[in-house]
């Protein structure tokens, strides 16, 4: 049986409806995965593709979109299904209908996140491993939320970097920065927050009716700091959004540093995924850490 038949076939179980692939349009790749579209007549239907190994990245991907829509607090595409055919894996989406949000939007992207934020969990961590990017992300539930930081966040990119024949400076500045990093935390202890895990601004968007939507997570509960500090690592959240979160859930003192030592940790995943030109980078942002430490 082809690829197609097999989706079509998952979805059919999965929806209770019978479905066709009558349409398949490519939609191109990301970094990542392969994506398309397919139509049987008036439904369609979003499917990511990639190799058949890497079946429960899809899978984790799936629980953490099932974890945010359960939390009933931002939009996010509902899921159909998930499986593998020969040497390929899918996860099938909803097809969302996009369109450019209106004045009341990156407000709303806002409001939504400080909510999804107030979902809480007893430990750090999430009850299973996922990824982010194509990196494994390690989430052994845990107590300590600094250990969980330092240990399952930097050490282990630090450790991915080494292998990578990044050695040297960058490893003797971990060395010296993931010792004491509680010096970032006095007076802050997070709450076990649901969190996207990966909130760059490719992945969100706004419905055609404006209702702001996020998509492909790293899902976990953390601090939600981490969430806030990655949107400002590329840029592309404007000041609407910033002010709505505020409002509704305002960041307690000390952000402003942490969230340096929070966006280390996706430079040296993006470091560890695309290469060195990331490595001045996460130096200079040790740097930085480093010297309000000593």
């Amino acid at each position: 049986m082809s690829l197609w038949t097999d989706i079509a076939d998952d979805i059919s179980a999965a929806t209770g409806e019978p479905f066709h692939c009558r349409e398949q349009q490519a939609g191109g790749g990301g970094c990542i995965n392969t994506t398309s579209t397919v139509r049987d007549g008036e439904r369609s239907y979003f499917v990511k593709l990639n190799r058949a190994e890497l079946a429960d990245m899809f899978e984790a991907e799936a629980a953490g979109l099932n974890e945010i829509a359960a939390s009933e607090s931002i939009r996010v595409p509902a899921v159909i299904c998930s499986g593998v055919s020969g040497e390929q894996s899918y996860l099938v989406l909803e097809q969302l209908s996009l369109g450019q949000g209106n004045t009341t939007s990156h407000e709303q992207l806002g409001h939504d996140l400080a909510e999804m934020h107030r979902g809480y969990a007893e430990h750090y961590g999430w009850h299973r491993d996922n990824t982010i990017g194509s990196t494994p992300q390690r989430n052994t539930p845990s107590k300590d939320w600094v250990n969980f930081w330092r240990e399952q966040r930097l050490r282990f990119q630090l450790r991915l970097a080494a292998g990578n024949g990044h050695g040297g400076r960058l490893q003797q500045l971990g060395d010296q920065l993931l010792p004491n990093m509680e010096a970032f935390f006095a007076g802050h202890i997070p709450s076990a927050a649901l969190l996207h895990g990966d909130l760059w601004s490719g992945n969100y968007a706004f419905l055609a009716d404006g209702t702001p939507v996020i998509f492909d997570p790293a899902v976990y509960y953390g601090d939600r700091e981490t969430d806030l500090a990655m949107t400002e690592l590329f840029g592309g959240f404007n000041a609407r959004f910033y002010q709505a979160y505020e409002e509704a859930y305002p960041l307690e003192s000390g952000y402003e540093l942490r969230k340096k030592l929070y966006n280390l940790y996706h430079v040296l995943n993006h470091l560890n995924l695309f290469g060195g030109g990331y490595l001045s980078q996460a130096e200079a942002l040790m740097g930085q850490l480093l010297a309000e430490i000593h």
